[in-house]
């Protein structure tokens, strides 16, 4: 074991943040410190949470961190931003709003950069969760970036998945509709004292009723939480939708769906893990010929089309045994 392994296995937040900075920056040798870090992760609880940009994840991730901290939970947090058109980086940072957990030595957050990727999850997401599993986290929040009905990726990394609706914005049911519901575990209706909030959740619960479940199926909770000046009112609130979600995770233990969904993640990081050592490689010696440019170039004049070249490229590289 290395000495960067020692370090992140005993929690230290420094070479925890360094390496996942690495592991954004795709640097050879992060990969090498993340196969050594593996045999030492798989023991957390992983909660993904996830809705509408506005809706209120932030705060609601924040106000989980104290409820895990009541319960001597240690607590890792992965907020996905996003990306600066400039640097690339966070646009947010380590939210602002998380901060006051800022000085406590069991919680780490930490920032990624969406970087183009669709479905709510940076590329490194997977890996960063790793990171935090190898530290020894308990209990790990994953904060996706919002953008409603592609944000569907967080059910290859969570284990729970929280999704969060707020009333007024018009397009709660749907979004649901469109997929995120099917990928809920527990309902949060936030800000819960706006007008619309007790329609939102008879709706939400007349398509719950409505879809089909057998007799041991878990059917989704919905907690509403109110106003966050409120504090009396929304600590309970919140200790309620961790209860809830604890529940979830009893159930999966019970049922045994926590090893489908164990199976399910491991699916997903061998498909990573593939498509770091074959795809990108390729695609990144395309580039650097200046070969892709060309290809485009007659994709885009109807010359030939991406399937017949897809096909040619996977020849070359995959069957001459040539390198990328």
């Amino acid at each position: 074991m290395t000495q960067t392994t020692q370090k992140i296995c005993a929690g230290d937040i420094r070479s925890a943040s360094r390496l996942i900075r690495d592991l954004e920056d795709k640097r050879p040798e992060a990969r090498l410190r993340l196969r050594q870090l593996f045999p030492h992760t798989g023991r957390s609880f992983i909660i993904g949470i996830t809705g509408s940009p506005g809706a209120g994840k932030s705060t609601l991730a924040d106000a989980l961190i104290g409820e895990l901290r009541k319960r001597k939970k240690t607590v890792g947090v992965l907020a996905v931003d996003p990306s600066s058109p400039f640097s690339g980086g966070a646009l947010l940072g380590d939210r602002v709003r998380m901060l006051r957990h800022a000085e406590d030595e069991d919680v780490f957050i930490r920032s990624l950069a969406t970087r183009g990727a669709l479905g709510g999850l940076a590329h490194a997401a997977g890996d960063a969760i790793h990171v935090m599993e190898a530290m020894g986290k308990d209990v790990i929040l994953v904060e996706t970036v919002g953008i409603g009905q592609q944000e569907l990726d967080i059910i290859h990394h969570a284990h729970s998945i929280v999704v969060v609706l707020v009333p007024g914005m018009g397009d709660e049911i749907q979004t649901m509709k469109a997929g995120v519901m099917e990928i809920a575990d527990v309902f949060v209706i936030n800000k819960a004292d706006r007008p619309g909030a007790k329609q939102l959740k008879t709706e939400l619960t007349s398509l719950l009723n409505a879809s089909p479940h057998g007799p041991r199926d878990w059917i989704p909770p919905i907690v509403s939480i109110g106003n966050l000046y409120e504090p009396e009112s929304f600590a309970k609130k919140t200790a309620e939708l961790m209860d809830a979600v604890a529940k979830h995770h009893a159930h999966l233990v019970v049922s045994g769906q926590l090893a489908e969904r164990t199976e399910r993640k491991a699916v997903m990081e061998i498909t990573d893990a593939l498509r770091a050592c074959i795809l990108e490689p390729v695609i990144e010696r395309l580039i650097t010929d200046g070969e892709l440019k060309k290809i485009v170039g007659k994709i885009q004049n109807r010359e030939t089309d991406p399937y017949t070249e897809a096909e040619a490229i996977a020849r070359r590289f995959l069957n001459t045994g040539e390198t990328p």
